[in-house]
Formats: structure tokens, sequence, C-alpha cells
């Protein structure tokens, strides 16, 4: 008896030939996306498939910092990407590295930093600068990503606060996930990591006059093997309903292609190590 293998794709391509259909559409964007607009892309993915018809692979990696999984990295080394959607730092690096489509780039929600605790524990005070400071100093353990916003805090903010050196001594990188675990006692990241994150509850944002809002962008990667699909996405992404998806998960929608900078914005970026 002869085995014979069916190659399912091809027996579709030839089927659709022999009926003046043509070649069958097998389109997916390939997306690599930082955490903070991972809640609102989870919702508008099945949204986005829907009425277009292109399916998405997604994968995780962080805006910037000196890790391997950071999106940066992940393109250095070759891995495929159709779109990033990162923060507005981390996409400016990637601008300059050549690695964008020219004029692709679009900003899409912003949203700013946080604090979350344990489900159940005592909510922190962190109304004013000092009291988030000595709210810094009383905590055993804290713990916020090593990407853009982890950056500000490590490199600015507990150095302005004269706590660089306490700090050091008790923070991780695990993020709101160590949290929810019991390993760490609070998280400090944007708010659209922190909301409705299982075993944790928000406290608060933090006080305007140290608060770093974070932009997340999303553009073209050059060298896409989708450009259509990622065109549609990016259309898509700076729609009503994308806008609505991102005040659910705790971000502001803002033009496209204008940077906000947000109420107590640091004029100065903070650079990846």
């Amino acid at each position: 008896m002869m085995l014979i293998t069916v190659n399912a794709s091809k027996i579709l391509t030839l089927v659709c030939a022999l009926v003046g259909l043509g070649a069958p559409s097998f389109a997916q964007v390939k997306v690599i996306t930082s955490g903070g607009f991972s809640a609102a892309f989870e919702k508008l993915q099945p949204e986005f498939e829907k009425a277009t018809g292109v399916k998405v692979a997604v994968s995780r990696g962080a805006s910037q910092g000196s890790g391997a999984n950071t999106i940066g990295a992940q393109l250095r080394r070759g891995v495929p990407a159709d779109v990033v959607i990162m923060s507005r730092e981390g996409l400016d690096d990637l601008v300059a590295e050549d690695r964008i489509v020219a004029g692709t780039d679009v900003n899409l929600g912003q949203t700013p930093l946080g604090v979350s605790v344990r489900a159940g524990a005592p909510k922190p005070d962190i109304s004013t600068v000092t009291a988030f400071k000595e709210t810094m100093l009383r905590a055993r353990s804290v713990t916020f990503p090593s990407s853009t916003t982890g950056i500000y805090m490590v490199e600015k903010l507990f150095p302005q606060l004269g706590i660089g050196k306490e700090m050091a001594a008790k923070t991780s990188d695990t993020g709101v996930a160590a949290v929810a675990k019991g390993d760490a006692e609070m998280a400090i990241q944007p708010v659209s990591e922190l909301l409705h994150v299982p075993g944790t509850e928000f406290v608060g944002t933090l006080p305007a006059e140290i608060q770093y809002i974070s932009i997340f962008s999303a553009a073209i990667v050059k060298g896409a093997k989708d450009p259509k699909g990622a065109r549609q996405l990016l259309k898509f992404l700076v729609s009503d309903k994308a806008k609505a998806a991102m005040k659910e998960t705790g971000m502001d929608p803002v033009s496209p292609h204008r940077v906000h900078t947000g109420a107590g914005r640091p004029r100065a970026r903070p650079e990846s190590r």
C-alpha cells in the first residue's frame, strides 16, 4: 500500500485555482508588544481579526533596557515582526537605528505610573511626595519592570528623592505578578499594567510632581512580511473602538501624530543602558 502525505494548504490552493477563486489568503501580522499596551491589545485583537480577516500572532518584549527580550534586542537578532507596539522612547530608539518604516509611527495612548499591593493588604499612603518617599522607605520589597519606567525610577526618581541606595537593596524587576504571588510587597508600573490583575489591588497614581506619563506608540518594522496587514492594524489601533479599549484598561487615547507631555512628565527622557 502506498502512503500519500496530504498538504492541506496546497490542496486548498489547487482547488481555489480550479474554480477560479485565485490563491487563498493566509495573511498573518506578527506583532511584538510591550506590557503597557498588552491589556488593550488583548481586547482589540479578536475585533480586528473579525473585521479584517487578518490573523495576528502576538509576542511580548520590553520597550527598553539591556535584557535579551527587549523588542530592540529581538529585532536585532532577526526575530520576525511586522508591527511593534511600545513606549515612545523605545520606538524612538528603533527609529534612530533605522528599523522602522519612515512615517508609519503613530502614538496610541498614555498612562501614568501607579502602585498596586496584594489583594487584602493595607493600602499605603502615596498621596504626596513625602508620603510616597516614606512608603518606599518602609516597604520590605518593591518591584517594577526594568524597562522605560523602571529606568526612570532607578536613574532619576529614587536619586531625586535621596533614597537610591535604600531602594537598590529591596527592588526587583519581576513586576506586579510577584505581588499577586506574595513575593513582593508592592509594584510600581504604568496603570495599564496594574488594573484588573488577579490577586492584587490598585492603590492609586504617583503624585503629579514625580509622575511619569508613558506614551505607547506603534509602527511598521522594516522588512515586514505583511505590510498591507500591518497598515490595516495601525489604522484600527487609532479607531474609536481602540480608544474605547484603551480607556477600559487605564489608558487615555492621544493624538496619533503629536506627543502629549502630560502632567508631570519629565522633559528629559530616560536613556536605555
